[in-house]
């Protein structure tokens, strides 16, 4: 008699956040899927997914654990990367929740852990390889943004994986992410009424739509990549490129000029991202994304598609240096835009005449 093979048993597959964002649109494309036996969902309320069976807890609980034991995969989503978010608060909620869900997965021994960051932590710099290597050093400077959050939540993942060798974790690093409900300092770099550039240097400009991002999370979910992880379009864009399309033009000025003033407005609290979140709209960071293409994953959208997307998202907003002004604010020149480094002089106007109610 010849032996049958059993197929593999599918594994159950959890997704924390799931109740909004990019949480809500993966756990929508696991259930419908054949890849997985069970979706389970995870989030402080529940979501509008009802074929995902529901799991109501914070994911900082220390009792996750316990919530997990029947959790193969598990793809971490929980988090605040708001641009306007208290820094503190922010990083603290990241950090705690990477944490205990790193640390519940090990001793439930959940088989492989999925979380995103970003391939900002390969650091924006003039004399980038263009593309970088899945394997470039992470060269970012850990400081109080997202980044930073990042760079720290990827540093809790490598002490994961040494103390308990047992876990598979697969880290996604997704270029400048875009798509509907996306607020990034990207995306709101061309809500500006024009786009720095620093003198000797011309950025080139890479994205990554949330659909493909999301095939991505399912395809590491399935075990099909593992470890680091690139994400995002085939290729890059030019600066002229990027201006031809939105018909916004460049200002130029001085490195020096210009990071110097952005670190004030952020000491003064004037702007809410640090200075070194500019180094990602005027110095090149594309990657290459080796380990999904011999996957056989294939991005959906090109650069040009998704940068045009992200022109249509706009609403019409004006924002200078990452910081949204009022409508009334909102009508400045190229002038106006040039005055203290990226256009703060509305926004100067505006905090001193809170300072003074």
């Amino acid at each position: 008699m010849v032996p049958t093979s059993k197929r593999p048993r599918q594994p159950v597959v959890a997704v924390t956040g799931a109740a909004s964002g990019l949480g809500r649109e993966l756990l929508a494309r696991l259930v419908s899927s054949a890849d997985f036996r069970r979706v389970v969902a995870i989030d402080e309320q529940r979501g509008d997914v009802g074929e995902a069976t529901w799991r109501v807890l914070d994911v900082r609980d220390p009792l996750l654990a316990n919530r997990i034991s029947d959790i193969d995969v598990l793809v971490h989503l929980a988090g605040d990367y708001t641009v306007d978010s208290d820094p503190g608060e922010r990083r603290a909620y990241n950090l705690r929740a990477a944490q205990t869900v790193l640390t519940a997965c090990a001793a439930a021994r959940v088989r492989r852990v999925v979380l995103v960051t970003s391939a900002m932590v390969y650091g924006a710099a003039p004399d980038n390889e263009v593309p970088l290597p899945e394997d470039a050093p992470v060269t970012a400077e850990p400081d109080t943004g997202v980044v930073g959050d990042f760079l720290e939540i990827e540093s809790l993942v490598r002490r994961s994986l040494r103390s308990h060798p047992g876990l598979e974790v697969t880290v996604l690093r997704p270029a400048a992410v875009v798509g509907p409900g996306v607020d990034t300092v990207i995306t709101r770099h061309f809500e500006s009424p024009r786009l720095l550039t620093v003198k000797g240097c011309s950025p080139h400009w890479q994205f990554c739509h949330i659909d493909d991002l999301l095939s991505a999370l399912e395809l590491a979910a399935r075990g099909a990549v593992t470890g680091v992880v690139a994400v995002g379009c085939d290729g890059w864009m030019e600066q002229e490129q990027v201006e031809e399309m939105s018909g916004i033009r460049r200002f130029e000025l001085p490195a020096g000029l210009t990071f110097g003033t952005a670190q004030r407005l952020h000491r003064l609290g004037i702007t809410p991202a640090p200075a070194t979140d500019l180094h990602y709209v005027v110095y090149p960071w594309v990657v290459d994304c080796t380990a999904l293409r011999e996957a056989g994953w294939k991005p959906a959208w090109t650069n040009e598609a998704a940068f045009e997307q992200l022109l249509e998202l706009r609403e019409n907003r004006t924002t200078v240096v990452g910081r949204r002004l009022p409508v009334k604010e909102a009508t400045l020149t190229a002038a106006g835009a040039t005055v203290a480094v990226i256009g703060t002089a509305a926004i100067v106007r505006q905090v001193r005449k809170k300072r003074r109610q």
